[in-house]
Parts: C-alpha cells; structure tokens; sequence
C-alpha cells in the first residue's frame, strides 16, 4: 500500500543561482527534478512516507537523469512511461525570488500527458492512503482522461482521501471559462481542496474579491470535509464543517519562491498520514512551504520533519 500517489507534470528544473539576476545576465545554472505533482511526492517521501507519481518523461537524458533522482528520493516510479518526445525543461531566473522568471519548454503532448491506467496502477490506486491530483494536470484532455478515471476508481473506496491542488496556471489553457468547466467538475472528487483566492474563484466561479468564508462554503457544500485557501501575506483559511481558523505564516527572507507551495501540499499531506488536526497540519505546511521559500532549489530543498520543527522554534 502506497501512503501517496500523486498525478501530473515532471520537468528538469534549470535554477539561476544568483539571486538578482535575470536570465538576460551573466549568471550560473543549476538543475534539479521538477514539476508541482512530482515536488509533492518528493517532499511527501522526505517525511518518511511511502510515495509514487503517475507521470511520463520522454527517451532523452533529461529523462533518465529525472528517474534517477527520483530514485534518489526514494519516490516509486513504476507508474511512470517513457515515451517518444522530449521532457520538459523550465529556466528560472531570479531577478525577483518573489515573482522569479520563468520559460517552459513545453510539448502540447508532453510524455507526462500519455499516461493510461494498467492494471497495476488500477490496483495501486484502490489502496492508496491518499491520492494528489491538480488542475494543471486537467488542461490536457489526456491526462484530464486517466486523471477522472482514477478518481472513478477512487469513487468505490469508503471514506477515500483525495486531495485536489487547483494550481491554475493560465498559460496552460485555451481560455479562464475552459479551465472552470474542467476544474469544477473534479471539485466534487475531493476530500481537501488546496488553492489560492485566484484559483478558488476559477474553480468555483465565484467572484475573486468575495471573502474567503464563500469560497470554503462553496467547497464544502460540493463535498469536501476540509478546505485550505491561500490568501498571500493575509495567511491561510483553514474550514471544515466544524471550524474555521485563520493561520499566518513564517515571515522569512524569500530567496526563491518556486517550491514553496509543493513544499506545502507535502506539509499537509504529511500532517494528514500523522493524523494531526487540520490547524497543526496547515502550521507544519506553512513552515515546510518557508523553508523551501528560503532556498535557491525546490526538489532538493525539501526539508524533513525535524528541519521544519528547527524552523517553528526559530519562529
């Protein structure tokens, strides 16, 4: 039994390591294993948790170096394809690490997009602990497929835990009003929705200057038990039918901002497999997500347990 299994993008992330310059500048370079569902797996996996990611890389050195470090990681990767094409490689620049520059070299059929459900992952799925999807994995219409077949198969299991990252990224879809007819409806898939006030109101279509509560009870009527809006500097919202308590972050010195939300989702993911409470889970996130925040690298900055508790303390 798997503790995790996650779905979506992989990449090789190429990091600018001189904070201030942009990628029109001299600088150096140094890459790492990316992409938002294989972050979470990695960071879930730092915890000690036994983890998978459901994903493809093309028949390229990219390729092989990226399984090998997931292997490094300890994250499963019998669910990945190696198919024909190339991986996917984002340069990042740090001329701003709040809001870093960012180039994707892309394919529209990324391998990461051509993954089927076998037999082993059909299995592997029923029995999983939790199982992580994200809306940018539902842009492309084939891994929207294999995505909304898993979580049918997930329908069948009582009480099963899935969390949906609404992660919208716009330059991945066609237009806003296509986005919010594929993302709503896996809504009604989820246990826990994860997203920031822009991605709520595009999940839910609800107006983004409402307040945060109408976003958690818009959730939380289609289903969810637990709902986690980002709302910036503001903090984060944390609600189930129960609660509703406002968490502030860890105020770090950002030197770069890419990883930090992956570094959360394993935080919660971390918290919900120790079956903490939802507020203790969310802190332990909120730290996760600064401590990644407070380093040049994302995949290889994902901290353990006990350096996220050295944070806390420091905090």
């Amino acid at each position: 039994m798997f503790d995790l299994i996650t779905i979506g993008r992989i990449s090789v992330d190429i990091y600018g390591q001189e904070e201030g310059h942009g990628l029109g500048d001299a600088q150096t370079f140094r890459k790492a294993v990316g992409g938002s569902a294989t972050n979470v797996a990695i960071g879930t996996a730092r915890y000690g948790h036994k983890t998978a990611v459901v994903t493809g890389v093309g028949e390229d050195a990219f390729g092989a170096y990226a399984l090998t470090e997931l292997q490094k990681f300890k994250v499963n990767t019998e669910f990945m394809i190696t198919a024909p094409g190339k991986t996917p490689v984002v340069i990042a620049g740090l001329k701003d690490p709040d809001n870093p520059e960012l180039v994707f070299y892309r394919e529209t059929d990324a391998p990461d997009t051509q993954v089927k459900v076998g037999t082993e992952l059909r299995s592997a799925i029923t029995s999983t602990r939790i199982f992580w999807y994200t809306g940018s994995a539902l842009a492309n219409s084939n891994n929207r497929a294999t995505t909304m077949e898993l979580l049918e198969i997930r329908a069948s299991q009582s009480g099963a835990e899935n969390i949906f990252d609404l992660d919208y990224r716009p330059s991945f879809w066609k237009d806003r009003e296509t986005a919010t007819r594929a993302i709503s409806s896996a809504v009604e898939s989820a246990s826990v929705i994860i997203g920031n006030r822009t991605e709520c109101a595009v999940a839910s279509g609800l107006d983004l200057q409402l307040p945060l509560d109408a976003f958690a009870d818009h959730f939380l009527d289609k289903g969810a038990r637990l709902a986690i809006i980002k709302d910036g500097a503001y903090g984060v919202l944390v609600s189930t039918a129960l609660s509703r308590t406002m968490i502030q972050g860890l105020k770090i010195k950002v030197r770069c901002g890419l990883g930090a939300g992956d570094a959360f989702g394993a935080g919660i993911v971390h918290g919900i497999l120790s079956n903490w409470s939802p507020e203790d889970s969310v802190r332990f996130a909120n730290a996760a997500g600064a401590y990644v925040a407070g380093e040049l690298m994302c995949s290889d900055a994902m901290p353990t347990e006990s350096q996220v508790r050295e944070l806390m303390a420091r905090s």
